[in-house]
């Protein structure tokens, strides 16, 4: 039970890391402030350094991951380029990153709930994804 908990949570934090990632590159190319496009950037960096744990955990279990389905892909790419071409500036990109960080720490914390079993290596790497999420929210506030 405890490895089939561990790879099923690591194997939710891999697509949201990836969500996380392809989400910032989605509106960098749009942010018009150097605080904003800093942040971003930070975050991006600390997703992809805590991509790298993951992927020697995942590996460890014989495991390929999970990517983000095609569908959750396809809804946040219209939404932002929708948002965007409606109205773009920092305000926009703020509230966009807002949403896509309080579901990642809505669905990470159900995940970690639900895979209660889970080792305390891949549980510590999703409480600090959590964190990640819920700090760039709070950090980008000033921009909404």
């Amino acid at each position: 039970m405890i490895e089939k908990d561990t790879i099923r949570l690591l194997r939710e934090c891999d697509a949201g890391i990836k969500m996380g990632v392809k989400s910032i590159d989605d509106v960098l190319p749009h942010v018009e402030s150097a605080d904003l496009m800093e942040l971003l950037n930070a975050c991006k960096d600390e997703h992809q350094k805590l991509d790298g744990e993951l992927q020697n955990l995942l590996s460890s279990y014989d495991d390929d991951g999970k990517s983000p389905s095609m569908l959750a892909e396809a809804m946040s790419k219209m939404k932002t380029e929708m948002k965007l071409t409606m109205h773009e500036d920092d305000s926009t990109i703020a509230d966009l990153m807002t949403d896509g960080c309080n579901m990642g720490v809505k669905s990470l914390n159900k995940y970690l709930n639900q895979y209660a079993a889970a080792d305390e290596k891949s549980k510590d790497i999703t409480k600090r994804l959590i964190n990640l999420e819920g700090q760039l929210a709070l950090d980008i506030r000033k921009f909404l």
